[in-house]
């Protein structure tokens, strides 16, 4: 969504635009209520942490960027230029259809969460590029595949060596507006998981 973002560069999103409609965005419900922070959606730590693994790994001929908004759309088609248009005047740096509502249940589970994400054209908003296909955004998808796997390598060797932490891993303590034990026993079953510490 950026000139300067070019397929086949890294950015490392940190905040996200969710236009998803149709995808369960949440755990909670069914009398039991929660409300999480999302101001900062990706956890800094782990950012960072795949920062760095970018670096171990000492690509010559790939950029990383450090940061931008990632707006998640619904697909599968992808997006009319007049939307393509749009999402850039709102300042978004990349386009893709994961990662919401994925973030938001990562933050509901109390797990950090980061995006490497991997450019693979311009979206038909730029006026020099024809407009995207599947073949082109899949060919350039799997030329880095590889190299994402190398910075995943390093990031989980770098994880299990530094064990970070996160603010992501205590985020319902200041999240849960229905006391556990006010919660229906089959909220409190299904929620298990998440909420066992409370209990």
């Amino acid at each position: 969504m950026r000139e300067e973002i070019a397929p086949l560069h890294m950015v490392l999103p940190d905040q996200f635009i969710d236009l998803t409609r149709k995808r369960e965005g949440t755990f909670f419900g069914d009398g039991a209520v929660a409300h999480v922070s999302l101001a900062d959606p990706v956890c800094g730590v782990l950012r960072e942490v795949l920062a760095k693994s970018f670096e171990d790994s000492a690509f010559a001929d790939v950029q990383l960027h450090r940061q931008g908004t990632y707006v998640c759309i619904e697909g599968p088609a992808f997006s009319t230029r007049a939307e393509s248009l749009w999402y850039r005047s709102l300042g978004a740096a990349v386009i893709g259809m994961t990662n919401m509502p994925e973030a938001r249940l990562a933050r509901e589970a109390e797990m950090a969460y980061a995006t490497l994400a991997l450019a693979t054209d311009w979206d038909c908003w730029h006026p020099h590029q024809t407009c995207v296909t599947a073949e082109r955004a899949i060919a350039n998808l799997q030329a880095n595949a590889q190299r994402a796997q190398t910075v995943l390598g390093h990031a989980v060797r770098r994880i299990a060596r530094e064990r970070p932490v996160s603010a992501a891993h205590t985020a319902l303590g200041a999240a849960l507006v229905t006391p556990p034990a006010a919660m229906p026993a089959a909220a409190r079953e299904r929620l298990q998981a998440l909420i066992a510490r409370f209990l």
